[in-house]
């Protein structure tokens, strides 16, 4: 057995409250090393005299699953309750050699029975304490989730568009200063749309005050875009989302503020004698000309984001910054009852901030969804008292080296996946984004070069997984863009009720239908002896996709409730098929 590679940590993704009754556990061993996991586990206060009168452990035996496997590692779990609301345990390990080891609090040891009667090398939960189990959004594992990029979905009122605005075709090419004239009342309009559509959230990117297209160079954080419309007509559209069972969530720029901001400018009036010199990260006077080390210029004078010069970076440290971030993130919520934040570059900002925010807005809303963008690992901002979730991307581009890209084989990709998986705890698993394709990356069908079958499939797959998902706007119209701002096209509205908006349709619906077990189920991801990928959903009811990345039919002998190239029995290439248990 390989000892080196046992592992568990308390108190995280491998041990947590997932109700404030149930203990989640998760152990590690390398991959196809041990036959069985068995964790002994009992009240830490429960003892009983043995035949020498001394006091004994009284534990009980529960055999782990093998939930997963990984690139180098098998993950096991079992869930377990206390009725004292506090439990103690130990891991049994039996390899693939027959030997048998405990694995506990203060390290290995063989088995015997004092070794399992060593009250000291059990890892300990102390107490169940509800109020620091991670608590999730509900309503976000049954959400499908519609990111809206405002200036490219509808133009809905012409008399607020901007001098310059480009006519409205949908094969164009944009340009990064280009506009287009979407606006809210565009949003508005489709409402209904979106609804037959299947949609129950709509996330927008950033609709506030600034100059750009995208709006990520935040002037006012307290004003609607001119070009998008007014508060009132938000109101509106926010009040008519949630009567059709819609979740909203606005972007938010935290960590930095756009070139025009009251704020900025000031600083570059008066330098460091400005009342907001300290809102920034200033390194030296003045800060303009900026210094972009890019072009051989020298050190910044002020830091951005990136490399931005009309971007620069907010302290967030700074109390009198906090107050008003704060300020602005719960305004919408009480004024506007949004539902969710997405937080850009979350990742820069620091975790002192975040835990602020996170207690002003579940202050007001306790169920309120917290969306962080951070593009790597993210377990340093998802303990329960910052984000609820984060955009899955390192998950998500897993799917897409397969399908897309073909840097992975089936079984690679599995074993990434299911690695991903153990990173966070079950809850936080359950809320986190999954989208295949966003503002910020090329569309899928530009990836699948132009393959509907092949993009659906892979968005099928994806929809399939544990999280929530997203649907990028225009993948229901088969639109196509490369990357940044080649993604960003004009909705094509033509194709509006057409075949490939039927397809993604049926999508949603399907997702929808069965929301409760792809919201909140089990999932085991394994590859048949066939080549079929196959993804196991346990929950309300059992669900089983088979997905087939090879080149040739494959034999399915299941009942499709959904399917894409599936006739007599034969899973084409590019096909799919999900069946009831």
């Amino acid at each position: 057995m390989n000892l080196a590679a046992l592992t568990h940590r308390p108190e995280s993704e491998d041990s947590f409250l997932y109700t404030d009754k149930t203990l989640h556990l998760r152990f590690h061993t390398a991959r196809q090393d041990v036959a069985k996991v068995t964790v002994l586990y009992g009240d830490p206060y429960w003892r009983i005299p043995d035949a020498h009168g001394d006091d004994q452990l009284v534990y009980q035996r529960e055999t782990m699953t093998l939930i997963g496997t990984g690139q180098v590692l098998d993950h096991w779990g079992v869930t377990l309750e206390a009725p004292y609301r506090r439990l103690q345990y130990l891991f049994e390990v039996t390899g693939q050699d027959g030997k048998v080891w405990l694995y506990g609090d203060r390290g290995l040891r063989q088995n015997s029975a004092d070794a399992r009667h060593e009250a000291e090398n059990y890892f300990r939960m102390p107490y169940f304490q509800a109020i620091d189990r991670v608590k999730t959004p509900d309503w976000v594992k049954t959400t499908v989730w519609y990111q809206i990029f405002p200036e490219r979905f509808a133009n809905g009122d012409p008399s607020n568009d901007l001098a310059g605005t480009k006519p409205w075709h949908p094969t164009d090419h944009p340009g990064r200063e280009d506009f287009y004239g979407g606006d809210l009342q565009g949003v508005l309009d489709h409402l209904d749309d979106l609804q037959a559509l299947g949609i129950n959230g709509l996330y927008f990117c950033p609709i506030f005050t600034a100059t750009s297209n995208h709006k990520y160079d935040t002037i006012d954080y307290l004003n609607v875009d001119p070009a998008f419309g007014d508060k009132a007509l938000l109101a509106k559209l926010i009040h008519a989302a949630h009567q059709r069972g819609m979740r909203v969530m606005l972007d938010a720029v935290f960590n930095h503020m756009g070139y025009g901001s009251l704020q900025w400018q000031d600083v570059l009036r008066n330098g460091e004698k400005s009342r907001f010199a300290s809102w920034f990260h200033l390194h030296q006077t003045p800060v303009t000309p900026f210094h972009n080390p890019l072009k051989g210029e020298g050190q910044p004078q002020y830091d951005t984001f990136a490399f931005e010069e009309k971007m620069p970076k907010l302290n967030t440290a700074n109390p009198e910054v906090q107050d008003y971030l704060l300020m602005v993130a719960t305004y919408w919520i009480k004024t506007f009852d949004i539902d969710a934040w997405r937080l850009d570059v979350a990742n820069e900002v620091d975790h002192h901030f975040w835990k602020k925010f996170y207690q002003a807005v579940t202050a007001i809303k306790p169920d309120f969804y917290m969306l962080g963008e951070v593009w790597h690992r993210s377990q340093a901002w998802l303990n329960g008292d910052e984000f609820s979730g984060t955009m899955n991307y390192p998950f998500t581009q897993q799917i897409e080296d397969h399908f897309f890209k073909r840097r992975r084989t089936a079984a690679e990709m599995v074993a990434l996946l299911t690695d991903q998986l153990m990173l966070y705890r079950d809850q936080t698993n359950q809320v986190m984004l999954n989208m295949l394709d966003s503002h910020d990356t090329p569309r899928i069908l530009t990836l699948a070069h132009g393959d509907e079958d092949l993009a659906l499939q892979a968005l099928a797959f994806t929809w399939m997984q544990t999280g929530s998902p997203c649907l990028y706007y225009g993948t229901e119209m088969g639109m196509s863009g490369g990357a940044d701002p080649d993604n960003r096209k004009p909705m094509g509205w033509a194709k509006l009720g057409q075949p490939i908006w039927k397809r993604v349709a049926a999508l949603v619906h399907f997702r929808r239908q069965h929301a409760t077990t792809l919201g909140t189920g089990g999932t085991r991801l394994s590859v048949t002896d066939t080549g079929l990928i196959k993804v196991v959903r346990q929950g309300h009811e059992m669900l089983t996709g088979y997905f087939n990345t090879t080149e040739h039919l494959v034999a399915v002998n299941k009942e499709a409730v959904f399917a894409q190239g599936f006739v007599d029995g034969q899973l084409a290439p590019k096909g799919f098929m999900v069946s009831l248990g």
